[in-house]
């Protein structure tokens, strides 16, 4: 949830930058994998009940950071809607999975995660250059009928 009002109070203070969004990408990562190594830890039974959407999560996570390094070798911190429920819906589904055995609020963060990481890909493969803050495909859009408008 922290990940959500730091971006959200960022914004409102107009205290937004580059670096920020860089620092921010590289601490949801390392949280994402800490959690992951930790759950396993904690909970292999669980984990290894629910591994499928474990690995898709996981999937999620790693999949849209390499092609970002691949195309511009660094990440692209987008920090998307998709991006940000996402976020929430899985820290919701965490909870509930660990605290109270509920599996599908768990599995449905899950998908709806995947299709956030198919959208950044598909921000990555649009954009020419990288950009940071990036809120959905309809604005790498925007950005690149913008950057075909005025070429350098």
């Amino acid at each position: 949830m922290t990940d959500v009002l730091d971006g959200f109070f960022a914004r409102k203070r107009k205290e937004e930058s580059e670096l920020g969004a860089k620092l921010d990408s590289w601490g949801d990562f390392a949280i994402y994998m800490t959690l992951s190594i930790c759950a396993w830890w904690l909970w292999p039974d669980l984990i290894r009940q629910e591994a499928s959407y474990v690995i898709i999560m996981i999937t999620s996570y790693i999949t849209p950071i390499i092609f970002g390094f691949l195309k511009y070798g660094w990440l692209t911190s987008y920090h998307t809607w998709g991006a940000k429920l996402a976020s929430v819906l899985v820290s919701v589904g965490i909870l509930l999975l660990f605290a109270f055995g509920m599996e599908w609020p768990f599995r449905v963060a899950a998908m709806v995660l995947a299709l956030s990481a198919l959208e950044e890909m598909v921000i990555t493969f649009t954009l020419r250059e990288r950009q940071s803050n990036v809120p959905s495909f309809w604005h790498a859009i925007q950005f690149t009928r913008q950057q075909n408008a005025n070429p350098r």
